[in-house]
Parts: C-alpha cells; structure tokens; sequence
C-alpha cells in the first residue's frame, strides 16, 4: 500500500500518521507539502491533524483552499481513498469532500484524553478489521470537534449508514460522560456517499504502538494495508 501525508504550516500530528502508515504497510509514506501541485500514485492520502495555518478563520478554512488540496479532491473523485483526522477532518469538510461542519466544542473548552468509539460498520476499507459495534478507546485532542449538519444531511447519514463512527462510554464511564464535544448524534467521524473519504476527530495513529498504552487505532491502519495492497 503506497500512502501520502500533506503537510500543512501548523499540522502536528503528520509525523505520528506517517509512522503508523510504515509500520503498518512496510512502506515510508511521500509527504506533500502544503504548496506543492501533484501527488505521486498513491492509494492512501492522509490529511494529518494540527493547527493548521494557526486555526485563523475557522478551522481549516484556510488550508482548505491550499493548492495541494485541489489534488487531493480529484485523487479523492478517482476513488483514491482519503482520511482527515481531527484539523484534518474540519480541512476536508472546508474543501467540500464531506458535508456538515466542526464547530466549537459545547463546553468551549479543548479536549484531550481517550474517549470511547463504537464502529458503526465494518463496510469500509478503513473498519474491515474491526467488529460491528466494538467499542474501542482512541485519544481525542481538540476545540472544535462538535459535528453539525442540517437536518436534511443527518437523515441521509443515519439513513446511507455514512457515519462511521460515534462517540459511546467506555467500561466504567458514565454515558452522559462519553461525548466529548456535544456533536450532533454522538457523531465522531463520517464517510462520502462512495467511502473512499473518511473524517473522524479522534486519533487512531495515537492508539497505534503498545508504547502508547493502547492499540485500538492498529486495525484502522490495517483494515487499509489489507485492502489495498
């Protein structure tokens, strides 16, 4: 599986996806600066999480229109399967490849610890290796990551079975404790109508090594390498 990471002024987090990305596959990923105007053929394209561009505007709304991102929509079109995590999650949604918005979080203050995920399908090449209605445990780190949509969006979501993940209590957690951001429908991440795009705000690349304390993230990254190479 060849893969890409693009880099933006203020990501942090594109070094943690790139090593799960070649511990997992065997191969480095290319990383793709922000400016730069083409891709090589890769099957992965990983928008990494951060601050880019120091989050002024909104979140991602800048980097949403860097020049680097008019490649990863037509790679994204041609069915080359693309994630955001956290600012990359808001960065795709700026860019238009998934619906809705991330908003400030409910209690306006930035989040960070593991939070509880339940998969909501395995009918994905990012969940494949995971079991319908696991719940597994994953870091969050964030200020804006409330999900939000029209009405008529969440419908069509729930409806196409497009969210792929939604915030759930962990053993031992109260459940009114388990949504970390106040996102519409408990909603952590989401596909496109074809699910080659993928957005979540948690961190599977930080639940990746046993360093970590955690491998829950490890059968994301695998579920990939195992379709795609």
């Amino acid at each position: 599986m060849k893969s890409a990471v693009i880099v933006f002024p203020g990501s942090n987090c594109d070094r943690d996806i790139a090593v799960a990305l070649e511990q997992a596959s065997g191969k480095k990923p290319h990383m793709a600066f922000h400016k730069d105007t083409d891709l090589p053929d890769v099957d992965v394209i990983a928008v990494p999480g951060g601050f880019s561009y120091g989050d002024y505007l909104r979140c991602g709304a800048m980097a949403a229109h860097s020049p680097i991102m008019k490649v990863v929509k037509e790679r994204a079109a041609k069915g080359v399967r693309v994630v955001g995590i956290c600012n990359g999650f808001q960065i795709i949604t700026e860019a238009g490849l998934l619906p809705g918005a991330l908003i400030r979080n409910k209690s306006l203050k930035y989040v960070c610890r593991t939070v509880g995920l339940r998969v909501e399908t395995t009918d994905s090449d990012f969940t494949r290796k995971y079991a319908k209605g696991q719940v597994i445990g994953i870091p969050v780190g964030h200020g804006e990551g409330n999900y939000v949509a029209d009405e008529e969006t969440l419908k069509r979501l729930e409806g196409e079975g497009l969210v792929a993940f939604r915030y759930a209590a962990l053993p031992g957690q109260d459940a009114g404790q388990a949504n970390p951001n106040g996102a519409t429908n408990d909603i952590a991440g989401i596909f496109n109508a074809e699910r080659n795009v993928l957005g979540m705000m948690p961190h599977p690349e930080r639940a990746f090594d046993p360093l970590h304390g955690n491998t829950d993230g490890r059968a994301f990254f695998d579920s990939l390498v195992e379709t795609l190479s």
